[in-house]
């Protein structure tokens, strides 16, 4: 059974599984399409995975992509530990502009969910991190955009020292919220 969890954006959440562990290992249900759907209530069709591994500082967003390829994703991390963040950029939310920070762990298991309209982002915490997350749409370059990290009017409370954080070099090129397109 899988536990959700709401988070201060009500369309964001958690799931954390049920781990039956002992000496041997463990073992859990990572997805359940039933369950899945009743949480965040309605259909959903993932159509593409992704996996990324990355080392200690690199930070990753916060990418979004607009109609007609716009994605939802489940997300989590199955080696290390990243600090996630999910921000609503649908300008007629009454949570547009906020964001939510979640830990993401190999030993936490927790996955998150983020329906479309939102920008993601997650910074690795541990040594060396594999993210992985199913979407509900393919990858569009046309339809690719991003939003800076640390732009002032998000005022996203990243752990660390964000001097040392790893940045790609389009991730750093990447736009002002104000100066992006809304859903």
């Amino acid at each position: 059974m899988m536990n959700v969890i709401k988070t201060e954006i009500p369309d964001v959440l958690i799931f954390e599984p049920r781990v039956f562990g002992d000496d041997r290992g463990f073992f859990f249900e990572s997805f359940n399409q039933k369950v899945f759907e009743e949480a965040v209530g309605y259909k959903i069709d993932f159509i593409q995975d992704n996996h990324s591994k990355s080392s200690k500082g690199v930070l990753r967003g916060l990418h979004y992509q607009l109609p007609p390829f716009a994605q939802a994703k489940l997300v989590r991390c199955i080696v290390g530990e990243v600090f996630d963040i999910v921000v609503d950029i649908r300008k007629n939310s009454p949570t547009c502009g906020k964001w939510v920070g979640v830990n993401l762990s190999a030993e936490n298991k927790r996955q998150l969910w983020i329906p479309e309209g939102f920008a993601h982002g997650f910074l690795v915490l541990s040594e060396l991190a594999e993210f992985v997350y199913k979407t509900t749409n393919y990858y569009s370059k046309e339809c690719e955009r991003s939003i800076i990290y640390n732009d002032l009017s998000l005022n996203i409370n990243w752990p660390g020292d964000s001097v040392s954080f790893v940045l790609s070099e389009k991730d750093k090129l990447a736009d002002k919220y104000k100066d992006i397109i809304y859903f």
